[in-house]
């Protein structure tokens, strides 16, 4: 990586983290419960009360929030396409159509904004806090992982993509423009859908649950990266490694950098190349890419599996004398007692 990624990270707080972990709404009565000032990302939530109860609830929403919206969103792709004269998945059918496409894509986009709300209704606090530290996305962030990252990233896609035996079948051009399409415009959405629920909320949830900040941090890393890995559904040892690595990397960059755009970069970069290689090769999305099962598998996984690895260990290592990004100070003035 290029010496200049050493400003991907440079958090320009470094204070002591759990510096501060009020709990108690705006102190006016009016308005969300402030970001805590100096803390890292994944203890945003935390306060003197565990709330694991309340924690757990959190989890299930999001959970339930990604199966409501694939559904609905689904079932209304099918309709569509069932008017059209063709049966998606959803309908029990084989056609893997642009709108099928288009609709499952959408639907984890929604996460975002879920993830957003939830915070907000469960815990008070801004829904953009799910962002950065900074409670806004930081495209600067977001435009160094892409340079630096990127590339590095890329490689190890396409290795994985290029080890994946291709089933092909029969596309009309239509269906390739138009999964091509949404493929572009709606997968990068998707996939951050992803990084704001699980490296986002569950991690901040799950974060939240002990009073220390490191065995905070190792709770708050296992509970997202077991959550991401159980819900893709894997029956093959090898997938679920390879889920369960890169879920534990994105959860510790997110960490160190202090937000949740590079985790967004490798993540969009990951299935947007992954749906461009599967159209340009009229590979069958809906049998082999989807494909978890059993055997499907192998020891080629490793290449992208330690390349995440790699990446996070590289993060960590540029950000050792700074730390971890810290959400910023408190830059409300002191309040002094009445007169009595």
């Amino acid at each position: 990586m290029n010496p200049d990624a050493d400003r991907l990270l440079s958090p320009p707080h470094s204070r002591p983290a759990d510096a501060a972990l009020p709990t108690d709404p705006d102190p006016d009565g009016r308005g969300p419960r402030p970001v805590p000032p100096g803390v890292e990302y994944h203890r945003v939530l935390a306060g003197d009360k565990r709330r694991i109860g309340r924690g757990v609830l959190a989890i299930v929403l999001v959970i339930a929030g990604m199966a409501v919206f694939s559904f609905a969103a689904s079932q209304a792709a099918a309709f569509v396409d069932t008017q059209l004269g063709r049966t998606n998945p959803a309908s029990g059918g084989t056609d893997y159509t642009p709108l099928y496409h288009g609709a499952t894509m959408f639907s984890l986009a929604l996460l975002i904004p879920w993830s957003m709300l939830v915070q907000r209704w469960l815990y008070g606090v801004r829904g953009a806090s799910l962002h950065s530290v900074v409670s806004r996305f930081r495209f600067d962030v977001f435009g160094r992982a892409l340079l630096f990252i990127g590339p590095v990233w890329l490689i190890a896609v396409l290795v994985l993509n290029a080890s994946t035996p291709p089933e092909q079948t029969h596309w009309p051009v239509a269906d390739l423009v138009g999964i091509f399409a949404a493929t572009l415009l709606l997968t990068p959405l998707q996939s951050a859908g992803e990084e704001y629920g699980l490296r986002g909320l569950v991690f901040r949830v799950a974060g939240s649950w002990s009073r220390g900040p490191r065995t905070a941090l190792v709770v708050g890393v296992l509970v997202s990266s077991l959550v991401f890995t159980l819900i893709h559904g894997a029956a093959d040892p090898w997938i679920n490694l390879w889920y369960f690595t890169l879920a534990v990397s994105l959860a510790v960059i997110t960490w160190r950098t202090g937000g949740i755009e590079t985790a967004a970069v490798m993540h969009a970069l990951l299935n947007t190349l992954t749906f461009l290689f599967a159209t340009a090769l009229h590979i069958d999305i809906g049998t082999s890419v989807a494909d978890r099962s059993a055997g499907t598998g192998s020891a080629v996984l490793l290449v992208p599996t330690l390349t995440a690895a790699a990446i996070a260990a590289v993060v960590w290592l540029r950000t050792r004398t700074t730390g971890p990004a810290l959400t910023p100070a408190d830059p409300r003035p002191a309040r002094t007692p009445a007169a009595q």
